[in-house]
């Protein structure tokens, strides 16, 4: 499987890889092999931290608030730019706690992620920085010494933001680099509204790729305005800082469920009589359906008989016939230009 190209072109500027290393942001597994040296890597998606495991001689950690991060302990940093400007700020912090005194910063990113606007976020925190490298759409900046930060706190980034929807007012703990950060996405709304309209035949339910924990928080509330028996609502997301949220949402909000840090169905135990989905379709900036169409092949085996899935996409992606093949016979609960709802029932 070939690399990213912003890991491509550290390859090639490996050089400024001096004593002990750290790696945050890595986004293939291919990497580690090539820079056999050894240090740590720091990834916020599970499935790549499962990949990178069993790299001889690095550690691998999963997100901001891995235990096993610690201040003052690297001679190199290397921050690979993520898709959220917001998130790069947060990730610069960590490189300067994780940082020894006299450390080296290297930045790389590609030119359609933004790297240019990325440069301010760095000289705002390193003036001293300069562009060593130019290749494969990417740079690469490099700033030495840099000023190591003595405190970092996840905690200490995270905001919380109010939503109403149909009746219903929760609060919502965020993130840098969250999906729908600050405020309600118009896809969940609209499946919300299906709840609200369409209610569940059950107080059980498995929330598939679920961010901030927006459905499981709305449907406790919804339940307890409703006079409903209490409703469990667990969740399962890939990135780290949606575990991070969500579990901080449903604390808030009195939720009950599980929050569970997982790439797609394949690690996940047990069925459920609902499932419900906001799924992704980007990875970075390009479109993916994979995650969703694996997740729609996989999802019956945790469906119990005549159970419902249900979830919201944009208009234009193919799903609906997956999830007939898939699942069982699929009906459009709600459908505008951008955003349809579907629901499907497994097959007795």
């Amino acid at each position: 499987m070939s690399l990213p190209n912003s890991h491509e072109v550290l390859l090639r500027n490996r050089h400024l890889l001096q004593g002990r290393v750290a790696l945050l942001g890595v986004a293939a597994s291919g990497l580690l092999a090539d820079l056999p040296a050894g240090g740590m890597a720091m990834s916020e998606h599970v499935g790549v931290c499962a990949a990178l495991a069993g790299n001889e001689g690095w550690q691998i950690c999963f997100g901001y608030d891995d235990p096993a991060l610690a201040a003052g302990t690297f001679d190199t940093l290397v921050v690979f730019l993520p898709k959220a400007r917001a998130e790069l700020d947060l990730r610069l912090a960590l490189a300067r706690w994780l940082a020894m005194r006299g450390a080296r910063l290297v930045l790389v990113g590609e030119k359609k992620e933004g790297i240019a606007g990325a440069v301010k976020q760095l000289k705002a925190v390193a003036p001293q920085a300069t562009k060593i490298d130019s290749a494969r759409h990417c740079q690469v900046w490099c700033a030495e010494p840099i000023e190591p930060l003595p405190e970092f706190s996840l905690q200490q980034w995270m905001t919380w933001t109010g939503i109403d929807c149909k009746t219903v007012h929760l609060e919502v703990a965020g993130l840098p680099g969250i999906f729908s950060l600050g405020e309600l996405d118009e896809g969940t709304r609209m499946l919300l509204e299906t709840l609200d309209e369409n209610p569940l035949r059950s107080g059980s339910v498995l929330d598939f790729a679920c961010g901030a924990g927006v459905l499981g928080t709305w449907l406790h509330h919804w339940h307890e305005q409703h006079n409903q028996p209490r409703v469990t609502v667990d969740g399962i997301d890939v990135q780290s800082q949606a575990v991070v949220c969500a579990r901080s949402s449903y604390e808030r909000n009195g939720v009950s469920g599980r929050i569970l840090a997982s790439d797609g169905l394949s690690g996940v135990e047990g069925t459920w009589p609902v499932i419900l989905s906001n799924p992704p379709f980007h990875s970075g900036v390009r479109t993916d359906l994979s995650m969703t169409e694996r997740f729609l092949r996989e999802v019956v085996r945790h469906l119990e008989p005549g159970g419902e899935v249900r979830l919201v996409a944009n208009s234009f992606l193919p799903y609906e016939p997956i999830m007939k093949r898939c699942i069982g016979p699929v009906e459009r609960l709600r459908e505008d230009r951008r955003f349809t709802v579907y629901r499907a029932f497994r097959r007795p």
